[in-house]
């Protein structure tokens, strides 16, 4: 008798274990992180820089960009410089990781939560629509698993509103939607460097936004409110005009994302390798929906490969008895007390709460691991 609340137990990593996640720390990583701790800048230096330069001109047409500790540091810059106080509401998913919305409630706003649809998991851009006040500040959404979301609904309802769009790509780096990657669309787009991302840096994150001239003010932001080009050049006299907090990335940091640059080919296409052995052998499996696939109009990043199941907690269990690991990664945020008050009707999330999975995806699989879990999935549940 299986007990759909219980929870199976982490798993280890060892031979024949295909765990859900696992970092990509590569040599020449390693070789990077070991060689800058022989040198004078282990703090922010110009490891940091040299990385933010080289990450927005490979994957956002080479906008402003900021380099901080976590994705949820640059999520709080992100409502910051686009003028979010306290009292105003922002359009926010109602399925992502807390990270996208706790940034709101630490400046007092208030998340107002658009349900998903049910074929891609991100916001439905008709519920948005509905959503919309004279309170309404911003839009905020997610590319969830790297899919990208119907930007150019979202655009027209925030352009119409006067709003800015701020983009949560944490799963997205890499993606692009109708010809134009995912960093060079919207007023400010967030990616994330976490343990378990495409590329990381042991935890990061970097915003991106397209008005220049924010970039200054962004910096103060990120390191206490200083100035710090001025406190460089012994400047003492600088004032502090902004509340600031510390926020920036380190040089041990960037140069593991300078080597997750130099191998982010390699690394696209293993975990589009992977996708796609998933896509195709689950297609057409009974009892089973694939999420993210058949999009000729955008290129998924294929972060989080995601199914829909009819008796999930069951196939899950039979999934570990194979020695797979699956999980739900993500919940509907409506659901945490911390949100209490933003409560709503979602009638697409509910369908699916019960339902979704994620399967394992990352740089530790080979082909034969992706298609060992579509071959356990495919004998039934």
């Amino acid at each position: 008798m299986i007990d759909e609340k219980s929870e199976l137990p982490m798993m280890s990593v060892s031979d024949g274990n295909i765990v859900l996640f696992h970092p990509h720390v590569s040599d020449l990583a390693r070789q990077k992180v070991a060689h800058q701790l022989t040198t004078r800048w282990i703090g922010q230096g110009p490891a940091v820089e040299e990385f933010e330069a080289k990450f927005s001109n490979k994957f956002c047409s080479g906008f402003s960009s900021i380099a901080v500790g976590a994705g949820t540091d640059a999520l709080h810059l992100a409502y910051i410089l686009a003028g979010v106080c306290s009292g105003d509401e922002v359009i926010a998913p109602l399925f992502t990781c807390t990270a996208t919305n706790i940034p709101l409630l630490y400046i007092g706003a208030k998340p107002v939560f658009a349900d998903i649809q049910p074929n891609t998991l991100n916001m439905d851009p008709d519920h948005v629509r509905r959503l919309i006040t004279n309170k309404t500040k911003a839009i905020v959404c997610v590319h969830y698993g790297g899919l990208p979301c119907d930007m150019d609904e979202l655009h027209f309802i925030a352009n119409h509103a006067g709003i800015p769009i701020i983009e949560d790509a944490a799963h997205a780096i890499g993606a692009s939607y109708k010809g134009r990657s995912v960093g060079s669309i919207s007023e400010f787009t967030m990616f994330s460097f976490q343990a378990v991302k495409h590329i990381t840096t042991g935890d990061g994150g970097m915003l991106v936004m397209k008005d220049s001239s924010l970039l200054p003010k962004a910096k103060r932001i990120r390191w206490f409110g200083i100035d710090r080009e001025s406190k460089h050049q012994a400047i003492w006299e600088n004032d502090i005009r902004e509340v600031g907090y510390k926020y920036q990335m380190t040089d041990i940091g960037a140069v593991m994302g300078l080597a997750g640059l130099e191998e982010w080919e390699a690394t696209k296409q293993h975990r589009k390798s992977l996708f796609s052995v998933y896509e195709k052998g689950l297609v057409d499996v009974a009892g089973i929906k694939f999420i993210g696939g058949g999009y000729t109009d955008r290129e998924h990043a294929a972060w989080l490969c995601t199914v829909v199941a009819e008796d999930r907690v069951r196939l899950q269990y039979k999934l570990r008895e194979h020695r797979i690991e699956s999980g739900q990664v993500h919940y509907r945020n409506d659901r945490y007390s911390i949100f209490r008050g933003c409560n709503g009707f979602f009638p697409n999330m509910d369908a699916i709460e019960s339902k979704y999975l994620v399967l394992p995806l990352h740089t530790r699989m080979s082909l034969e691991d992706a298609e060992k879990v579509v071959s356990v999935i495919r004998s039934g549940w």
